[in-house]
């Protein structure tokens, strides 16, 4: 027999969850493409994207089937056994980027551990024990576990959980200066976004991209990219190193592999990998074969010319909505990011009215992000219909006037 539906509203969450999320006031419980609708029945346009995963939208058809068809063939395996599916997207990721080594996981976060472990032992196994350095970059984000939440440039979020992993350094984004100040023959590492999602939706200039790598091979550093946020097509390309013409050591991807599934990735080389054997690191559910049936089908999906090739003409239709809600209420200072992972700072009169707005737009039936307390974040379905932007832009728009009035 069917088990009972309880009955939940968004005070149960008040009263179950660990009180570490600000949930909005509203649940919402079905999705279908770039639209969502709540408990009561509301509809939303939704350029938030899961924070950047639902890359295809909501229930888009290919995933479901291959979840239906996965599920009913097989679920769990663990790593006592492998299994077709990982091999197979395995066997893409490699196909379409510099890596010739894949280890899945469920997280950015684990994903981001496994690199920056997989960094260190490298380093003493191929250089020295005391190569352990780690360069990182002020307000970067990496994960919540205590060795990602350290390398990430935050301190509001990695203090107060006791004594931190040591040997991790860092310096202002885009500073090549700040790096060749603290690099020496001790770094292991130097571990970047090549788009600060959290820390604004910086993007790295090429200078300081490739500055980066060069610095890296003079110190025989590993250059770690973490693409959780702007890989998988959400940079106009398949990965956002490919804009740099810098190839990484090791990099990482999760959020929208899986297009809503959780899984993650950590890429790297066939000479980093050697350095790995059994019982090294693992983990029990990475390489699922539901996860990695489901992000094979997005892979598949997101690695086309039309998908990639569309990103551009979607920024553009939200760069010029954004424009045009500048030119009505002297609102942005900057309007940045790549493709369709989208930063709009508020001007120093709005500042910290970011939550504001957010909230207003989900009034207004659009769901949207910020990165910071000033910046707008946009992270839509890369494949969102034009009438969808045009239709949430509107909404957006509502929300902006009802703010500022």
């Amino acid at each position: 027999m069917a088990a009972e539906k309880l009955a939940v509203t968004r005070a149960t969450f008040d009263e179950v969850i660990l009180p570490v999320y600000a949930p909005a006031q509203f649940v919402p419980v079905k999705g279908k493409g770039s639209r969502v609708w709540d408990q009561q029945g509301k509809e939303y346009i939704d350029f938030s994207g899961g924070i950047a995963v639902t890359a295809l939208g909501h229930c888009h058809p290919a995933l479901v089937e291959a979840l239906k068809t996965q599920g009913e063939t097989l679920w769990h395996t663990s790593n006592v056994f492998t299994n077709e599916p990982a091999l197979r997207l395995a066997t893409k990721l490699i196909n379409a980027t510099f890596a010739e080594r894949v280890f899945f996981a469920n997280s950015g976060a684990e994903a981001n551990e496994a690199a920056f472990k997989l960094a260190r032992y490298y380093a003493t196994k191929r250089h020295s024990p005391f190569k352990s350095k780690i360069i990182a970059f002020h307000n970067a984000f990496h994960g919540r576990t205590l060795f990602t939440v350290s390398v990430g440039g935050q301190p509001k979020y990695s203090d107060g959980f006791g004594p931190k992993p040591a040997d991790i350094v860092h310096v202002p984004f885009n500073d090549l200066a700040a790096v060749k100040a603290v690099i020496d023959d001790h770094t292991c590492a130097i571990v970047v976004e090549p788009i600060q999602g959290e820390g604004g939706v910086m993007p790295a200039t090429p200078e300081f991209m490739q500055g980066l790598r060069q610095l890296c091979d003079e110190h025989n550093a590993l250059l770690v990219l973490d693409e959780v946020q702007s890989g998988m097509g959400r940079s106009g390309k398949l990965f956002a190193y490919e804009h740099y013409g810098v190839q990484p050591d090791i990099l990482t991807t999760a959020k929208a592999l899986g297009g809503g599934f959780p899984v993650s990735a950590m890429l790297t080389t066939n000479d980093i990998a050697s350095v790995m054997a059994p019982g090294v690191h693992g983990t029990t559910y990475g390489g699922n074969p539901l996860a990695c049936a489901v992000a094979e089908a997005a892979l598949d999906i997101i690695n086309t010319p039309e998908v990639l090739e569309g990103v551009e003409e979607r920024r553009q239709l939200f760069v010029d909505a954004l424009q045009a809600l500048d030119a009505r209420f002297d609102l942005f200072s900057d309007i940045r990011g790549k493709g369709l992972l989208m930063g709009a700072e508020l001007k120093p009169q709005h500042a910290g009215k970011a939550r504001d707005i957010l909230n207003a737009a989900a009034e207004a039936g659009v769901m949207v992000l910020v990165a910071g307390t000033d910046v707008m974040r946009f992270a839509p379905s890369l494949v969102i219909e034009p009438t969808d932007i045009a239709e949430g832009m509107a909404r957006f728009a509502t929300a902006v006037e009802n703010v500022l009035k």
